[in-house]
């Protein structure tokens, strides 16, 4: 899972003044993106063992986990679910074609790795900021504009 501290701001220009609004994109456009671009990381980084995950959008984790629509989550603006063998993405913190692009490649490298291994890091101490499997998928996520 991708955590984020905040919502990525977007600076717009106004005669004298910039004015900064936050920009959440909506279903829509996170699927346009990831039909684009899935295919790619897919081949790029090649099949792991179970077949591809599909790739769902929801609000945030607490509606999809809740069914709630109005339910705020964590921040979060993706999710693997090695149970579902699903990669999930929330409208809620994908603000930029950039954000939805790494969430997928991030998402998509945790699931090419053992499952068993990413419980074992986290009893053996390591956290979320240096966790080796988060370590790679963050590492990853620097090739976005390979796919992009």
């Amino acid at each position: 899972m991708i955590k984020r501290k905040a919502p990525l701001l977007a600076p717009f220009l106004s005669s004298t003044k910039i004015f900064r609004i936050f920009i959440n994109m909506n279903n829509k456009e996170i699927l346009q993106v990831a039909n684009k671009v899935y295919p790619k990381i897919r081949e790029y980084y090649g099949l792991g063992k179970k077949e591809y995950p599909p790739i769902e959008v929801h609000k945030n984790i607490l509606v999809r986990l809740t069914g709630e629509p109005e339910a705020e989550g964590e921040p979060a603006d993706a999710e693997f679910d090695r149970k579902e063998n699903k990669i999930f993405l929330y409208t809620d913190y994908n603000n930029s074609v950039e954000d939805v692009i790494r969430g997928i490649i991030h998402e998509y490298i945790h699931y090419l790795q053992s499952g068993s291994w990413m419980k074992r890091y986290y009893n053996m101490g390591y956290t979320y900021g240096n966790h080796p499997y988060e370590v790679d998928a963050k590492k990853a996520e620097e090739d976005w504009k390979k796919f992009a």
